[in-house]
């Protein structure tokens, strides 16, 4: 079975870490990490990944989350690459099509649930 890459963009160390540490140790996914936008964008042109987790926290304004998911989108490399937000705020199904995003795990999420819940969203328990 192959070996999951997962992307995840989240700005707070701590939380970055710790759910690194779950997704990998739950369900043994090579989990990189990033900071930034640039860095995410960076990482993925360089590695190939299966799904992109966001901390839509990690960004400043609506615009910032807008122009990676814009870059992301329109770069062959990444374009096919499935993108999750992680969020305190509630979207709508509509929000998630416009913003061109699978779908949003509420925050405070259960660490140990986590890697279910991306699976089951991308099919991946099937």
């Amino acid at each position: 079975m192959k070996t999951r890459r997962i992307l995840l963009i989240e700005n707070k160390n701590a939380i970055r870490e710790v759910t690194q540490l779950c997704l990998e140790t739950v369900e043994g996914w090579e989990v990189l990490t990033a900071i930034s936008s640039q860095e995410a964008i960076a990482k993925t042109k360089a590695q190939k990944v299966d799904v992109i987790l966001v901390d839509l926290d990690t960004f400043a304004s609506d615009r910032d989350l807008s122009t990676i998911l814009h870059q992301l989108q329109n770069n062959p490399v990444t374009q096919d690459i499935p993108v999750i937000l992680l969020t305190t705020t509630v979207l709508s199904q509509e929000q998630f099509t416009k913003l061109g995003v699978r779908t949003a795990i509420a925050k405070p999420f259960d660490l140990i649930t986590l890697a279910t819940q991306v699976s089951a969203v991308l099919g991946w328990n099937q």
